[in-house]
């Protein structure tokens, strides 16, 4: 773990009728470590190239203290162990929508960039343009389609469409014979989407002789892949995917009947990536495993055979200070509603971190956070901007310890994953869930 060295004016401790108020962090933090850092989830234009260099020495930052470590290393570490498990003459396609996860996607895409991987994939334009504006050249596939209007912004950004359905061909086709008028012989490259038991987006298999009937009226549009999506890679109990994926190559068979290449085939999200070799095909599309996180398996022995096989390592620390300690006697309530009440004389520790900042309300009352290398159990509501722990048990703990979210201290770690499995949710939801406001530092 990377050291931390607190900087801080501690506020003086004061005594009222027998308990200690509460006393509080001001100043700044400093993080001594290979770092750098881009402020929140939009301050990437303090220093664009910093993820993809390895910096040293102190980066200091005034105010909250609460902020996010993103190992750039062991992101690129996972994308190593994702090109051994499907071999190296397929591409990848790093899934970096929604900020990458939460965690940074520009900083994160360049390095994965400079790493050499092919493709990556967002949800929309706007994603995409973000990536172009801030000098990233890869390509990049658009991966839910785009809504009426949007089809000139991708074209002119050079972002490559999905098609979900027959009536996008269309206005597709009149946005790239306009770029036409200014690029000889330029045809727009797409991918096209076909739903298979996912439900959601893609176009339906036995629409497959329409859609290439409507691809003979569109001069400019080149067809350049072709994929889907799973609904439950990592069900073993199911024959789900095996449904899908039959579904799939049948309809890219429909189509090199009626004489049109599928492009580049894809089909393999994570769980597929880790476990189903049959759906690999010439382009996989890692999202969480890129970050460190196995999905849940089922049955459930099978992670440990994926885990084994694929040893990621966990790229998020989420760790924020204390900011108040305060002794709180048996049988008082702590946090709003009162919804946990101590049941000894207790030392309760705020920490500057909320569900804003990515400590989500579900965790209220639930599972625990790390004090100097302890668990400690969180307690109390977590609010917007504050949280509690229980930190009777680390008798030493002081104003200004870090306390980690997520994250290693000492020999024990506390990961996305498991807090996930805790409150009944995937580990992208509490990756998305960091705010804004935190602070992303990326370490090399």
């Amino acid at each position: 773990m990377a050291r931390f060295i607190a900087l801080a004016r501690l506020g003086s401790v004061c005594a009222w009728n027998g308990f200690a108020m509460p006393t509080l962090l001001t100043d700044s933090q400093t993080i001594d470590a290979p770092v750098a850092e881009t402020g929140g989830a939009a301050g990437y234009s303090d220093r664009p190239d910093a993820a993809a260099k390895h910096m040293t020495g102190k980066v200091k930052f005034d105010g909250r203290p609460v902020w996010a470590e993103i190992s750039i290393a062991d992101i690129l570490h996972n994308l190593q162990v994702i090109r051994r498990q499907v071999g190296a003459s397929r591409k990848i396609l790093a899934v970096v929508k929604a900020n990458a996860y939460g965690l940074g996607s520009v900083p994160i895409s360049k390095a994965l960039a400079k790493a050499g991987t092919e493709w990556l994939g967002v949800t929309d334009s706007r994603e995409g343009m973000e990536l172009r504006d801030a000098g990233i050249r890869k390509r990049i596939l658009v991966l839910t389609g785009f809504w009426p209007g949007e089809e000139g912004y991708l074209l002119a950004h050079d972002l490559t469409p999905t098609i979900t359905g027959l009536e996008q061909l269309e206005p597709l086709e009149r946005a790239a014979g306009r770029a036409a008028r200014s690029k000889k012989n330029f045809r727009a490259a797409f991918h096209l989407k076909i739903n298979t038991g996912m439900n959601r987006l893609g176009i339906e298999p036995r629409d497959v002789d329409a859609f290439a009937k409507e691809l003979e009226r569109c001069p400019h549009l080149k067809l350049e892949g072709t994929y889907t999506h799973f609904a439950s890679a990592e069900d073993f109990t199911s024959d789900q995917t095996a449904r899908q994926e039959k579904k799939f190559f049948a309809a890219l068979e429909r189509l090199r009947a009626l004489g049109v290449s599928p492009g580049m085939v894809h089909l393999a999200n994570s769980g597929a990536i880790c476990a189903r070799p049959s759906t690999w095909g010439d382009v996989v599309r890692p999202g969480a495993i890129l970050y460190g996180y196995h999905q849940g398996f089922d049955p459930p022995e099978k992670k440990a055979e994926v885990k084994a096989q694929m040893p990621l390592r966990p790229c998020l620390s989420l760790r924020a200070r204390i900011i108040s300690l305060r002794d709180v006697a048996a049988g008082e309530g702590v946090g709003y509603g009162a919804r946990f009440v101590t049941e000894r004389p207790s030392r309760i520790a705020v920490i500057a971190a909320g569900y804003a900042d990515g400590l989500v309300r579900a965790r209220t009352n639930r599972g625990a956070a790390l004090l100097r290398g302890k668990r400690v159990p969180l307690v109390g509501t977590i609010s917007m901007d504050l949280a509690t722990v229980d930190a009777t048990e680390v008798r030493d703990a002081a104003v200004g310890d870090i306390v980690t979210i997520y994250g290693a201290d000492g020999a024990d770690s506390i990961e996305v994953s498991d807090a996930a499995r805790e409150i009944g949710t995937v580990t992208s939801d509490l990756l998305c869930a960091i705010g804004r406001r935190v602070r992303r530092f990326y370490l090399s």
